[in-house]
């Protein structure tokens, strides 16, 4: 454990981003996942959670969690199997 003053706050700091990123990560994770399975099983909300995954990996990216590029062809492979 740090010592400085400073050090301990930021060891408090850094944990507290690293538990919303990963909720962040995961809440996306769970959008694809819902529109994935959705899909699959022919529900009829299929455009409303595609809108929901398409918006969470927007989010995502805003925040600096994944790059611009992953954001783009996530996006696009989400609108393939829409389109399929």
């Amino acid at each position: 454990m740090p010592v400085i003053k400073s050090a301990i706050e930021r060891v408090r700091v850094n944990e507290k981003a690293a538990a919303r990123n990963a909720s962040q990560m995961s809440a996306m994770r769970t959008a694809i996942k819902k529109f994935d399975k959705a899909k699959l099983a022919g529900a009829d909300n299929v455009d409303a959670l595609y809108k929901e995954a398409v918006s969470a990996i927007d989010r995502a990216h805003s925040k600096g969690l994944i790059k611009a590029n992953k954001a783009a062809r996530d996006k696009s492979r989400l609108s393939a199997r829409l389109a399929k």
